[in-house]
């Protein structure tokens, strides 16, 4: 069985460096290279490769978040990122003194302004959406 790679980084040196390395290797097989993360997330789509080799760190690696992030309050949002890092509805609680149903009625609300299904989703959604960063960014 070929594993069938991807090899995705902005620096074209290292994506050279990289692609020498494996195509020497036997049952390993370049499939594609990608210069940023959406060239990425094409390329994987297109090719599907069995391994993506990827820099965490490139111009454009994530889509714009979706607009009904605008359309929470800065409560929810504050819980959102608390659901993100983990919090079960008691902790969140505790955190931002208020009680566990308050903060069961903020999920609720959360979860339908961005239609989601469950608390899963919603932490995929503040990964994806780089609201970590815009945090950290702001302080």
């Amino acid at each position: 069985m070929t594993i069938r790679v991807l090899i995705a980084d902005d620096q074209s040196m290292v994506r050279a460096g990289f692609r020498m390395l494996l195509s020497g290797e036997p049952g390993i097989e370049v499939a594609a290279e990608a210069r940023d993360g959406l060239e990425a997330v094409a390329k994987a789509a297109r090719f599907k490769p069995n391994v993506i080799l990827m820099d965490i760190r490139m111009p454009v690696p994530r889509p714009a978040p979706p607009k009904e992030l605008d359309e929470l309050t800065a409560r929810e949002h504050d819980i959102l990122l608390l659901i993100a890092r983990g919090l079960s509805n008691s902790e969140i609680g505790r955190q931002l003194y208020i009680s566990e149903t308050t903060v069961k009625t903020h999920v609720t609300h959360i979860l339908q302004k961005l239609g989601l299904r469950d608390r899963v989703q919603a932490v995929v959604l503040a990964y994806q959406a780089g609201l970590f960063e815009k945090r950290a960014d702001a302080q």
